[in-house]
């Protein structure tokens, strides 16, 4: 293989988000195969399917879980990478550490499933998820260090902002892992309250209508 020399051939973010996107969607795709490894064991009857594929509710709530915030992670890979300009081996490879993650994921989700009954079991999607989520906040920290090089286009107080937001869903992952042991899945309800950590902590507050009736 012939070497390219040009600086931008080993800077530009181009292979770098084709790989991620490669492996989010092959994680996202290999989270069906927890569902179609699972029989629905003999039946006789249109009553006998439906009340097998009711039983099967842990998978379809362990699976729509884990896509919805595979998703989730993704469009924060895509928000991340308009502004990214730039990237060097460490950000490949704190790239990659958010990807081992991922990829783990599918393998997470399954255990869940077979092993809820466990501690280790109700933890091992929320700790994925966890590192994962780390993983990108570090990279999105490492970015604002070189900001000059990395994120061009934003200004020292936009790319802060930007990572005290993100911080929420840290945040949000950490205390879920903490509920797990003891609520299991239940405890990513808490991502619904993501949208008003976030605005917390880049410091908006909670916007209020002007009451009417004051002059």
């Amino acid at each position: 293989m012939i070497r390219r020399r040009h600086p931008a051939a080993d800077l530009a973010t181009t292979r770098l988000e084709a790989f991620t996107d490669g492996i989010f969607a092959i994680a996202a795709t290999l989270l069906v195969l927890d569902l179609t490894s699972h029989t629905v064991g003999d039946v006789g009857s249109d009553t006998e399917l439906w009340a097998a594929l009711g039983h099967m509710w842990p998978l379809f709530l362990n699976f729509s879980l884990s896509f919805v915030l595979l998703c989730l992670l993704w469009m924060t890979h895509v928000q991340q990478f308009e502004h990214v300009a730039r990237v060097d081996p460490a950000m490949v490879w704190l790239n990659n550490g958010r990807l081992l993650f991922i990829v783990l994921i599918p393998f997470a989700t399954g255990l869940t499933t077979e092993y809820s009954s466990y501690v280790a079991g109700r933890m091992a999607v929320p700790v994925a998820f966890f590192f994962a989520i780390l993983f990108s906040r570090l990279q999105w920290e490492w970015a604002v260090r070189r900001r000059s090089v990395m994120l061009p286009d934003l200004t020292d107080e936009e790319a802060r902002s930007s990572g005290r937001g993100a911080l929420s869903a840290l945040i949000i992952a950490a205390v879920v892992v903490a509920l797990s042991p003891l609520v299991g899945s239940l405890a990513f309800l808490l991502w619904f309250a993501d949208g008003l950590l976030t605005r917390l902590l880049r410091g908006e507050g909670i916007s209020r209508e002007p009451r009417g009736g004051d002059d």
